[in-house]
């Protein structure tokens, strides 16, 4: 894949590259902004860009590549790859931009770095760009080629559900009257909201609602800023705004956080918070399905008035011949269930167990390393993060 003198610069230049990365990205979304004002207004997450991390996870991406393409020449990193495609084709995002977004993070490397910029250099991150670039842009060919519902569609808001103080659920059927395209469970859909001010923002919700529905269902929690990140702009908009009859636009299901051949192994579906919702329509999907094999299911919250859909969790476990449900809370717990953060060491774990994973980042760090303790193959843990990625390179 990298050719062995590009690989050879990368390697020797990683460690400054990689020293700089965060100021890199930050000229580099400056001067992009600069001159395409309505990518942020109308494709990029203003708070995530408020508060840093889009920045991050863009610097995470750009050295986990490059790290993997020198450690590993002969193969590429396609769980990371297929993450982001996956992001970027709910996002609508075309191979036109991947040039655009090469002229000004390069622009931004040579203004930090200077004269280190050789052209040998400059030619050797060049490559690594247009690797991962370039795989993208087939990824997302495909994904959009694969797709049954390209582009923005309208759908009604047809019931809308509180399900606790900060989320709710929203039931939408298409404003067209056309089919709804199977989704897969564990799938997410971008939703794109005109704000006050103009500004057309998006968000990605995963469908809580089972497969095979005539409706799309979307669990939403109402995002409170702190530690200088705003609130929520689309979240708060569709909390305060958002009634039945009204209209959304949503795109296609994406996401590779998906149950696939799990035939009778064993599984568990691990949740934290608003990380429930793909696990929800996970559980309807096996229930359907009849699945024999043990499933464990395992979420942690606030506290059990804070547990969005804990009904359905338990209704759908209860479907099953051999499920069990563990649930913990950090305030107000019975003795039915555990106090505090989730904890697998009571837990048991069967060999061959395929895990899923989703919800706050150190929560998914925790039940990973756990798992691994546990004896799980890094290759059967998988997980999905709302926002930006910061935590790219892992396989599993």
């Amino acid at each position: 894949m990298l050719s062995e003198q590009s690989a050879a610069t990368v390697r020797a230049t990683l460690p400054a590259v990689g020293a700089n990365l965060d100021e890199i990205t930050e000229r580099f979304y400056a001067g992009l902004f600069a001159a395409r004002p309505e990518l942020l207004r109308d494709l990029f997450n203003r708070g995530n860009q408020a508060a840093g991390t889009q920045r991050r996870a863009l610097a995470g991406s750009v050295a986990a590549f490059a790290t993997y393409l020198v450690e590993h020449p002969d193969r590429r990193p396609d769980a990371m790859l297929a993450r982001i495609a996956h992001k970027h084709a709910s996002l609508g995002v075309a191979p036109e931009q991947y040039a655009l977004v090469h002229e000004h993070l390069f622009a931004a490397i040579v203004d930090v770095l200077g004269e280190a910029v050789t052209p040998e250099v400059a030619a050797a991150w060049d490559e690594v760009y247009w690797l991962m670039a370039n795989a993208l842009i087939a990824l997302e060919k495909r994904l959009y080629e694969e797709s049954r519902e390209p582009g923005w569609r309208r759908w009604e808001v047809v019931e809308r559900v509180p399900e606790t103080r900060d989320v709710i659920t929203l039931r939408l059927r298409p404003c067209d009257g056309g089919p709804v395209a199977d989704a897969r469970a564990g799938q997410y859909v971008s939703v794109r909201v005109e704000l006050a001010d103009g500004a057309r923002q998006i968000r990605q919700y995963s469908l809580s609602g089972a497969p095979g529905s005539a409706l799309r269902q979307i669990s939403v929690k109402r995002v409170a800023g702190g530690s200088g990140s705003p609130d929520g702009e689309v979240s708060a908009e569709l909390h305060a705004r958002v009634r039945e009859g009204d209209v959304l636009e949503l795109s296609a299901p994406y996401g590779d956080l998906v149950l696939g051949e799990v035939a009778d192994r064993p599984l568990l579906l691990a949740s934290a918070g608003i990380g429930v919702t793909p696990m929800v329509a996970m559980l309807a999907q096996l229930a359907a399905d009849g699945h024999a094999g043990a499933v464990t299911v395992v979420h942690g919250d606030r506290s059990p008035a804070e547990h969005a859909l804990r009904d359905e969790q338990e209704a759908y476990a209860a479907k099953l011949p051999d499920a069990v449900v563990r649930f913990w809370y950090e305030e107000g717990a019975d003795g039915e269930h555990g106090v505090g953060l989730v904890d697998l060491a009571g837990v048991v774990v069967a060999p061959g167990t395929r895990a899923y994973l989703c919800g706050p980042l150190g929560f998914m760090r925790g039940v990973r390393a756990q798992l691994l303790s546990a004896g799980v193959a890094a290759a059967d843990i998988h997980y999905e993060v709302f926002g930006p990625d910061l935590w790219l390179g892992q396989e599993g």
